[in-house]
């Protein structure tokens, strides 16, 4: 059998990684500055995180939801204490998109409402409802086409007012940083009176934190920055540092039914020893507040170089933006330099979404590399 050929790849093998750096089956080491699309929050292989999941799985690896399970109240109330959520619920899943799909089932049920607001360059996944939040007509099938969704200009406030006095939305779902469509951020302004209007049309606001959650942005999440309150929060990528793990925390207005969601392998015990053990690293290494700090200090190193036309996101989530399309710099950064670094639908856009372990002195072979191809 042959795999079902849908991913362009390079020509690199890993076979072992640590830290921040990774190692193909000839030894060469590469400068993980992309972290396998934003997965890799505490470092490759973390010795804590890597003998949690071991303990655990030599103990009991998994069993169904129809039984007692502590390992999930233990993860739930970190979650709630790191984040600052403390008053949501927490649901487990197993990844972003199936995040964003119960996140979506769930204000469609509350509402009883079916039409969705997006915007333009989202990204929430490849599954049904979720990729039909996405604005990607490529990976929207007509199966997926059958949804309700209006996608308006980020930061367009006068749009969303006039879709939600239409009636008819259960819900406004929004990356406040977005990831795979470049890394854009609207206002404050914007933000905060996107929350008021969801609130008088009774129409839930959804913050996709897949990407930017976990302390990326400096922040637990990156709508912290703002005065709003999601009615919920989907999570996943770094929550498992590379294990399957994703979730929704679901504001405590939200009441909860049996069998009103439901999965076989979301939140099972191996999940749980992973995300737990990434609370844990997070919060005892300070990685959060590294971020902030490691973010705004390649920030400025960043900007000081006459090419980049603009620097984009906050903390360990960054896009570099150019006067030309970025495909051959990218190569030569893997090749010549052995440095990992992401794209975005932007041509033109650098994505650099690190381990949230690194350091400044890290960056220095990138910022090196940077200058010399740019020269």
């Amino acid at each position: 059998m042959k795999l079902f050929d849908v991913y362009p790849l390079y020509n690199i093998t890993p076979v072992n990684a640590k830290g921040i750096h990774v190692y193909d089956e000839k030894g060469t080491e590469y400068l993980d500055l992309y972290g396998g699309h934003a997965v890799i929050s505490i470092g490759h292989s973390h010795p804590y995180y890597v003998k949690s999941i071991q303990d655990q799985v030599a103990k009991l690896g998994f069993y169904s939801n129809a039984i007692q399970n502590p390992l999930q109240e233990e993860l739930a109330q970190k979650l709630g204490e790191l984040s600052g959520c403390v008053d949501y619920n927490l649901f487990l899943c197993n990844s972003g998109a199936e995040a964003n799909e119960n996140a979506l089932k769930v204000a469609s049920f509350v509402t009883n409402k079916s039409r969705v607001i997006a915007f333009k360059n989202s990204f929430h996944g490849r599954t049904s409802a979720a990729v039909a939040a996405t604005d990607n007509p490529k990976i929207n099938a007509p199966l997926n086409q059958q949804q309700e969704v209006t996608f308006i200009e980020l930061g367009d406030l006068e749009t969303v007012k006039s879709e939600l006095q239409k009636g008819g939305v259960c819900t406004v779902i929004i990356e406040f940083i977005q990831g795979v469509g470049g890394l854009d951020e609207s206002t404050q302004e914007f933000y905060e009176q996107l929350s008021n209007l969801c609130k008088k049309h009774d129409a839930f606001l959804i913050a996709d934190e897949v990407q930017s959650g976990y302390g990326r942005t400096g922040d637990f999440f990156a709508f912290q920055k703002y005065n709003v309150t999601p009615d919920i929060i989907s999570i996943a990528k770094g929550m498992g540092n590379g294990f399957p793990i994703g979730g929704i925390l679901l504001h405590p207005n939200i009441e909860a039914k049996h069998g009103m969601l439901g999965t076989t392998f979301g939140g099972n015990h191996l999940a749980c020893s992973a995300g737990i053990a990434v609370l844990n690293v997070l919060k005892d290494e300070s990685l959060i507040q590294n971020a902030k700090k490691t973010g705004a200090l390649l920030s400025e190193e960043l900007k000081a170089i006459p090419q980049v036309k603009k620097l984009k996101g906050r903390g360990l989530m960054l896009g570099l933006e150019f006067d030309f399309p970025i495909k051959e710099l990218r190569s030569k950064l893997l090749f010549e330099d052995q440095i990992f670094t992401g794209s975005t639908s932007n041509p033109n856009l650098l994505r650099i979404l690190p381990p949230l372990c690194i350091t400044i002195d890290d960056f220095k072979p990138f910022v090196e590399a940077l200058k010399k191809h740019l020269s």
